[in-house]
């Protein structure tokens, strides 16, 4: 495939999702679900909408607009999403509103890895501090609701000084109210230290249906809910338009109707250790379809059939479990370079896309693949690795 192909192919298939994305005002308004469905985000006490709106793919304020006057209260947007003007595009939107009193802002600092390692904890700590200070700006607020370390992996970081003095720091300047952080990568290893250290207040963690088989994760996350820790679910919709390729023709059946991502997001809130989701819609109708689950989590007969139809193996979808890595003779970091073309052809983020890229340790990422000529990776959930690894190949050759 060309690059030119690439791009036709994923901006076609974000446009298929749904167009309504690209209009200035809000779509028609749908019926109105009835009573919202509620839940409290563990010991901070938050009372939220099982719904709530993940705003990195979203690129029109008045998509976040129609989110609050729907309903939704709390919004996750980081500082590195498209560059800081994510987060400047929620605050402008909550203040012109004038409802930052009654809105829940999530964001997050991004260190690089390799300078959570490196730096010493004064330094760290200081860079940490900045970065929050800088969002804080963007989203015109004194304090936010909830601050994550961005793209925790391993236990050891939650730990880590600096940061961790950072954060402790910020909060008892009333900077932020809460302390969290989000994990993609080594979830169980992160919920269980975070649940055993006590520290964390809110973890933001990758929680879909082709999981569903992972008992270690489910466990995990119950004993952290249990242990007073509030849940928030991302990437919950693991059934995207492009995934379809990966089906058996009969289940792709379910693409042509709106009731695919209603069905795997009911299926996470059915977990009650999940205290909301922050399902990354970016369109009108997208809205109307997330939203439609906070008035009730009982399956519809079509989504319940989908569900048991279809199952989690089935949707090659990369669970980041890192099962990978031993294949790869040259040391790629193949779930980081799985996320980031996920980006690019899922949600055609290709800024993202990029910036996942550049935040992966010097050696480990695409560069690592330019020189093999055949991509010997196995996955042990039928992820074509070496496809996607093609597909950034083709995108920054």
């Amino acid at each position: 495939m060309t690059r030119r192909a690439f791009f036709s192919k994923t901006i076609g298939t974000a446009a298929a999702v749904g167009a309504a994305g690209l209009a200035l005002s809000p779509a028609p308004a749908q019926d109105k679900p009835g009573p919202i469905l509620t839940r409290t985000l563990g010991r901070t006490g938050l009372t939220l909408p099982v719904v709530s709106m993940g705003v990195m793919n979203a690129d029109n304020p008045e998509l976040v607009r129609k989110a609050y006057e729907v309903g939704m209260r709390h919004f996750d947007t980081a500082g590195v999403y498209a560059r800081g003007r994510n987060e400047m595009m929620v605050g402008k939107v909550l203040k012109d509103l004038g409802v930052r009193d009654r809105a829940v802002i999530a964001t997050k600092v991004l260190v690089p890895d390799e300078q959570r390692r490196s730096l010493p904890a004064a330094e760290l700590k200081s860079l940490f501090i900045r970065l929050a200070e800088e969002s804080l700006g963007r989203l015109q607020t004194d304090a936010v609701d909830i601050l994550y370390i961005h793209d925790v992996g391993r236990a050891e970081e939650i730990i880590r000084p600096g940061i961790r003095e950072a954060l402790a720091d910020l909060k008892k300047r009333g900077r932020i109210r809460f302390a969290g952080f989000s994990t993609h990568v080594g979830m169980t290893e992160c919920l269980e230290a975070a649940r055993l250290d006590g520290f964390y207040d809110v973890i933001l963690t990758s929680f879909n249906y082709a999981l569903a088989g992972d008992r270690a994760l489910l466990s995990a996350m119950q004993a952290a809910a249990a242990a007073g820790i509030g849940l928030v679910a991302m990437k919950t919709q693991c059934t995207q338009n492009w995934y379809k390729e990966e089906l058996p023709g009969d289940q792709r059946k379910y693409y042509e109707v709106p009731i695919l991502h209603t069905a795997v997001l009911k299926w996470v809130l059915r977990h009650e250790f999940i205290a909301t989701a922050v399902p990354g819609f970016t369109t009108f109708d997208q809205l109307d379809t997330d939203w439609s689950c906070a008035g009730g989590l009982d399956y519809k007969p079509e989504e319940a059939a989908f569900l048991e139809e279809t199952s989690p193996a089935a949707l090659a979808y990369c669970v980041q479990c890192r099962s990978c890595l031993p294949s790869c003779p040259r040391g790629a970091s193949i779930p980081d370079l799985m996320r980031a073309q996920m980006y690019a052809a899922a949600y055609a983020n290709f800024g993202q896309c990029r910036q996942t890229l550049e935040a992966i340790s010097p050696g480990r990422g695409l560069s690592a693949c330019f020189s093999c000529a055949e991509c010997s990776a196995a996955c042990a959930q039928r992820v074509d690795i070496a496809k996607r690894i093609g597909d950034l190949k083709t995108l920054f050759v």
